[in-house]
């Protein structure tokens, strides 16, 4: 998992409240065995939508090409606890995305894969919603080392627990969080009686 510390990027402004995970990405498209290339379905429905009345959605938008920060409306990431909801918002270049609110279960697996929820108070999210709108050049940094949020002259922290802030600075999944126990865990199983029973690889 690549650590995160302090990013700075542009950001796409969704102003919609309520986004469940199967508006993020679809069910049509959790048929892959990988756990890349799911760019393809973010928001699939609400682009063809646009595209459909002659519309471009918001995060196909020239201008907010190769943002990598998502400022979205309360409730993010309702709905079914697929982990593709994070995939995709990855693939597509997202490193932050910050909202009033959070699905917990879409908070812990957005943690858990090195995409960073950050969540600010409801009228600081307008704020930088509309600073992007009205200028799509503007970067916002999302500081984890100071759990801050900066943009301009606006200056937020938003919580973060120590264990959480460290495994995501250290670029720490769950299996990174085992394997540096990697020495305990061969000396444990070469002192494990031999008549016990064991699982050989296949």
């Amino acid at each position: 998992m690549q650590p995160f510390t302090t990013h700075t990027g542009r950001a796409v402004p969704l102003r919609r409240s309520n986004v469940d995970t199967d508006q993020i990405i679809p069910s049509d498209f959790l048929k892959r065995v990988t756990r890349t290339g799911f760019e393809d379905g973010l928001f699939r429905a609400w682009r063809d939508e646009a595209a459909a009345t002659g519309d471009t959605f918001i995060l196909e938008r020239p201008e907010y090409a190769g943002a990598t920060v998502l400022v979205a409306g309360p409730d993010f990431g309702t709905g079914s606890s697929r982990e593709h909801a994070v995939w995709a918002l990855q693939d597509w270049g997202f490193r932050a995305v910050i909202s009033p609110r959070f699905a917990d279960i879409f908070r812990g697996n957005a943690l858990k894969g090195g995409l960073l929820p950050v969540v600010l108070d409801e009228s600081t999210v307008l704020q930088l919603q509309e600073a992007v709108t009205v200028d799509p050049t503007t970067e916002v940094t999302v500081d984890l080392q100071q759990r801050q949020v900066r943009c301009g002259s606006l200056v937020a922290d938003f919580p973060l627990d120590d264990f959480t802030r460290w495994r995501l600075l250290e670029g720490l999944d769950d299996i990174g969080l085992t394997l540096r126990h990697a020495d305990d865990i061969t000396a444990y199983e070469a002192a494990r009686p031999s008549w016990k029973p064991t699982a050989t690889a296949v």
